[in-house]
């Protein structure tokens, strides 16, 4: 994948740029790392600068996350609500404990937004909760745009200092990754034992 992306870059320049970016939204296999430290080493060898680098990779970003923002805002929570009404009793989960994580992305969601755009993986799939819960519509933009631009900047920036060794960078990003998972698998092992520890103790 890394050979096809660096390809369609070297094609297709600042419109690639963007088309990849907001295609990794959307489909968050394709790696940001690859499409920004490349795009930073491309401005040592093409007409391509580091702020239009930057500024097309944070376009692209925000309109795959529109999309999927817009995606989760047709979803409905009231729909999930009735589902879980319904069906919810398979997995031991009930409708006021959406209506009670529906509450708290409400209040810490716009940080949540902020601090997951630098977070692999997650950075794109923060979208749907944020449609879901009507998250206002301009703020997502805004701490999407703002999380979006540091993860951006710094990868560009990076790729651009280190030229035809830009690759070195991303055995780091491979680790920071791996940690990542590591922790939001570790989180979310945690999480459901607590759940089922309350679950059982009430029943």
């Amino acid at each position: 994948m890394q050979t096809w992306i660096t390809a369609f870059m070297e094609q297709f320049s600042y419109i690639g740029i963007f088309l990849l970016m907001a295609l990794e939204n959307v489909f968050p296999p394709i790696p940001s790392e690859v499409i920004l430290t490349f795009g930073g080493f491309m401005t040592t060898y093409t007409t391509l600068t580091v702020p239009g680098v930057i500024i097309s990779a944070t376009m692209g970003s925000v309109f795959g996350a529109v999309i999927l923002y817009w995606i989760g805002y047709y979803l409905d929570i009231e729909k999930i609500e009735h589902l879980v009404e319904r069906w919810g009793h398979l997995l031991r989960l009930k409708k006021e404990e959406i209506a009670r994580a529906n509450a708290w992305f409400d209040k810490y969601g716009y940080w949540t937004i902020f601090l997951c755009r630098m977070v692999p993986l997650v950075r794109s799939l923060i979208s749907i909760p944020a449609g879901m819960t009507k998250m206002n519509f301009w703020l997502f933009l805004l701490f999407t745009i703002l999380g979006t631009l540091i993860w951006n900047v710094a990868l560009v920036t990076v790729g651009s200092f280190l030229g035809e060794s830009w690759e070195d960078i991303l055995t780091f990003m491979d680790m920071y990754s791996t940690v990542t998972y590591i922790v939001i698998g570790i989180g979310v092992i945690v999480g459901l034992f607590f759940y089922l520890r309350k679950k059982s103790i009430k029943s």
